[in-house]
């Protein structure tokens, strides 16, 4: 919900989960529940025994049923432009399953510096760490989490499941409506405007 709205992609693959399955699985609750890893969403709607074998269920389900409905959201390219601009680099870090994070970004034609997958709220200040990250955006609360630890610069966006007071209570330096005002942002801040 950062640089994709993967809502319409990920609500059809558990329709599809749920055909499969058998187990009655509420997709318009659960896409309003983005951010953390699939696990914690499965265990809503499955036994603790079979959470292993559907979540990799859902992963072998995910190319097929969500990444053609999944679009871009509002500023994603530009923001991604703008941070190059800049002379940085744009990573994308995401409690994602990889290969489908990289899915989706070639499907829709956003190139990253790096993508790495499978890492979750304070989890992902390793791959910030890593990459020397200065600036890390995301949309959940688990995303400032981890570029708090990271000691990255938080910089939230409101298009996810947390709303701007739930970002900024969570310790969000920066909040922003979405990804269109980042490239101004960024540009004051690398200014050194107040407010920026």
């Amino acid at each position: 919900m950062t640089l994709i709205d993967s809502r319409p992609g990920i609500k059809a693959t558990y329709e599809e989960l749920s055909a499969r399955t058998g187990t009655y699985i509420d997709a318009d609750l659960a896409v309003t529940r983005l951010g953390p890893p699939l696990e914690q969403e499965l265990v809503h709607w499955f036994p603790d025994e079979r959470i292993e074998e559907v979540g990799q269920l859902y992963r072998e389900l995910y190319p097929e049923y969500a990444i053609r409905p999944t679009p871009a959201m509002a500023g994603a390219r530009a923001a991604i432009e703008a941070v190059r601009r800049a002379g940085g680099r744009a990573i994308v870090v995401t409690a994602k399953h990889e290969p489908n994070a990289k899915l989706h970004l070639s499907h829709l034609g956003i190139e990253a510096d790096a993508v790495i997958g499978w890492l979750w709220a304070e989890a992902k200040a390793e791959a910030l760490r890593e990459y020397g990250a200065t600036v890390y955006v995301g949309d959940h609360t688990g995303d400032v989490r981890g570029a708090r630890t990271a000691g990255a610069l938080s910089v939230a966006v409101a298009t996810g499941p947390c709303a701007a007071a739930e970002l900024l209570a969570a310790g969000a330096d920066v909040v922003l409506d979405d990804l269109t005002a980042f490239p101004a942002w960024l540009a004051g801040h690398i200014a050194g405007r107040p407010g920026a």
